[in-house]
């Protein structure tokens, strides 16, 4: 990813000037909630959802430290999806005039929030596919490497063993399988030597065979930057 300038760097900067902290499991925005303020995810983890109408839920993505949180609410009056803390989190709420000042101050910052809601993008449409043309297995390996890259991203020390974070539910939701049934083909991927567990923690053991399993894409590899604009 493009490396940021000085002025760069101070305008995210006062995106973060306040915090507010959630303990896991708390809620930071609601489904259909009036839209409002907008925030960066300083610490932790945590999820988007929507509720289907026979009350099951379905988690759409993960966040991370870095992550510009409910961009929604730039173009809706309400939430369309659900915001909610996996772990221990803070938060850094700002309001949309301040998104508008960085777009005007900023336009090459403002277009790589667009490449990141682009890489979301892509990401959501791959989980889309896998939930209605993959196997369970396929599903739930592909949760696995999702969720070791974006850890890769903020601490480049993490190899192939890493803590997951996630409950057999969580990947369930994310997955459209039981609690049960993931955890049966946790078992599977164990036994065919792709993985190796040891309480929170998942080791690949075979990262080539895990990615083909799963077809997995990492959409944060292969970007085309040249078109950004230059820096003011």
């Amino acid at each position: 990813m493009a490396a940021l300038t000085p002025s760069e760097h101070a305008a995210l900067d006062r995106l973060e000037e306040r915090e507010r902290s959630l303990r896991r499991g708390g809620t930071l925005v609601r489904e259909n909630d009036r839209a409002g303020e907008m925030f960066m995810l300083r610490k932790g983890t945590m999820m988007t959802s929507v509720l289907l109408d026979d009350g099951s839920r379905q988690i759409l993505r993960f966040l991370f430290p870095g992550d510009m949180l409910a961009v929604s609410s730039l173009v809706y009056s309400e939430a369309p999806e659900t915001i909610t803390a996996l772990t221990d989190c803070v938060v850094c709420p700002f309001e949309r005039s301040a998104m508008s000042r960085l777009i005007a101050e900023h336009p090459r910052l403002a277009a790589l929030i667009l490449v990141y809601n682009q890489i979301e993008r892509a990401a959501l449409t791959d989980r889309l596919a896998a939930l209605g043309r993959t196997s369970a297995k396929a599903r739930v390996a592909a949760v696995l490497l999702e969720m070791r890259n974006r850890l890769r991203m903020m601490n480049k020390s993490i190899g192939n063993s890493f803590v997951l974070g996630l409950t057999q539910e969580e990947i369930g939701d994310a997955t459209g399988l039981t609690a049960v049934h993931v955890n049966r083909m946790l078992r599977q991927l164990e036994e065919e030597k792709l993985i190796a567990r040891e309480g929170g923690r998942i080791a690949f053991t075979d990262e080539r065979a895990l990615a083909r399993e799963a077809n997995y894409v990492d959409r944060y590899a292969g970007l085309d930057l040249g078109w950004l604009p230059e820096a003011r």
